[in-house]
């Protein structure tokens, strides 16, 4: 890359990176919140540990439906006008949370009960028995939200990596998807305190619980950023105005000459990429990645607050394995892009994240679980960031859209399975310990699959002056 391109790289990356990365501060923590909402919702809406488990994740099922589809059109319609749209209603239903405690079976009940039927039926399936009780109007209005919300938000997280593919080289990007994820974390490091601190402080302010207040405080800042958005983002560099003439010439010719690069290698259509092997199979890794870390999130606070800590409280200690996390992750991306290795930066922590889950399952102190918590942060975010170069690596143009939407969306119904895993095995055994130990197979094997398929180096670095494994 030449000097005026290397220019406009940095301008993209000081006008596109914060910004992104405020968006799926917001995104993160809307999806994530439910976990403190439980600790006051659960008990008076009457929410047990599988009813809780299922309607958080069930946000997971309507994200799979409609990710493909929402990539796609993020492509065609750009990611200006498509991100947008996606804060906007996401903002919106999330805040429609505040109405589990509604009567509205007729709106409720038809989206719910289907899906609570097809859980309960798989259960019987496996021979494992279910304590989810009957539908109630509260229950049926979580699970119906949730599924909405998954609905509006996808698209918005592979949209972002393809949109990042427009911007910057593959040499950059480990770095520039790590700054981004570290989105995640740090949306557990302020959001965690801010969280608790709604729940123990605003509880009966006009007379709504604090769990409501926490819903409307934490979605209305999503739908302004929407409206943002629409005129903030740039499609492409050569739409910036923001670039002077020459850095946008520069950066969009950089950019064109490594995809057709990369293509002269092998050039894969929308087709050949939805049902390529090596896809299903990152697919397959994600979902050992996702199945973990969200069955960690929806529950770390009730896991941690059997060990005595006020409500106000639990939001501090929550936070810190995600801030060791969050460090872990942008070290770790830096150092991927430098040595230019990407498999053992994807299968090592992801190892590292299964053993320290059965290491906390054995955790008998506040102590030990933070630690044990903090390494399998370190090994769920280190891994997940360099993860993104593996797809990004052979993918390009439509394919790139389809290929990465489909391997989220596959990937991410581990954010249905973990915390159904954790919800189930928690009320079948009444124990922490076995739910947190369930998790912990995910990710190694996950581990070990990355080692099985390893990663076409070639192809991720066609154009820059790496030589090829």
């Amino acid at each position: 890359m030449d000097e005026i391109a290397q220019m406009a790289s940095r301008k993209a990356f000081w006008r596109l990176m914060p910004f992104l990365m405020l968006c799926y501060f917001f995104a993160y923590l809307d999806r994530s919140n439910i976990s403190f909402a439980a600790l006051g919702m659960n008990k008076e809406l009457g929410y047990n540990a599988e009813i809780f488990g299922f309607g958080s994740g069930i946000f997971f099922i309507g994200y799979f439906l409609f990710e493909v589809p929402s990539n796609l059109i993020l492509e065609k319609v750009g990611a200006r006008i498509w991100i947008a749209r996606i804060m906007i209603t996401w903002g919106i239903i999330s805040f429609c949370m505040i109405f589990q405690d509604a009567s509205w079976n007729s709106f409720a009940v038809p989206i719910a009960a289907p899906i609570a039927a097809v859980y309960r039926g798989l259960l019987w399936l496996i021979g494992t028995p279910s304590h989810f009780v009957d539908l109630t109007p509260n229950s049926a209005m979580l699970i119906a939200i949730r599924f909405l919300l998954g609905l509006a938000e996808a698209g918005f997280f592979p949209g972002i990596i393809l949109f990042l593919t427009y911007w910057f080289t593959a040499k950059d990007r480990a770095k520039m998807v790590g700054l981004f994820m570290a989105a995640i974390p740090l949306s557990t490091v302020i959001g965690a305190p801010l969280s608790s601190q709604i729940l123990a402080h605003v509880d009966g302010v006009l007379g709504l619980a604090g769990w409501k207040w926490l819903f409307i405080i934490e979605a209305v800042p999503t739908v302004i950023l929407g409206f943002i958005t629409f005129g903030y983002l740039t499609d492409r560099p050569e739409k910036a105005s923001w670039l002077t003439a020459p850095e946008r010439d520069a950066l969009a010719k950089s950019l064109a000459e490594e995809r057709s690069k990369r293509e002269a290698i092998r050039h894969y259509r929308l087709g050949q990429a939805l049902s390529n092997p090596r896809v299903l199979a990152l697919a397959a890794i994600y979902f050992g990645n996702v199945t973990c870390n969200y069955g960690l999130t929806f529950f770390i606070p009730q896991i941690l607050q059997r060990f005595g800590i006020a409500t106000a409280d639990v939001g501090w200690y929550v936070a810190i394995p995600y801030f060791i996390g969050m460090v872990a992750m942008v070290l770790w991306s830096r150092h991927s892009d430098a040595t230019g290795e990407r498999v053992w930066h994807v299968a090592g922590p992801l190892i590292l994240a299964g053993l320290a889950f059965i290491g906390a399952s054995f955790a008998d102190s506040l102590g030990l679980a933070l630690i044990a918590f903090s390494l399998a942060a370190i090994g769920i975010y280190a891994s997940v960031c360099t993860f993104w170069t593996l797809p990004t690596g052979f993918l390009t143009g439509a394919a790139a859209a389809g290929g990465i939407a489909l391997i989220n969306s596959l990937g991410n119904l581990g954010g249905f399975v973990g915390p159904s895993i954790v919800g189930h095995v928690k009320q079948v055994t009444g124990s922490d310990s076995y739910a947190v130990l369930a998790l912990a197979a995910f990710p190694i094997l996950a581990g070990v699959l990355t080692l099985i398929i390893g990663h076409d180096k070639k192809m991720e670095m066609a154009g820059h002056a790496v030589p090829a494994e």
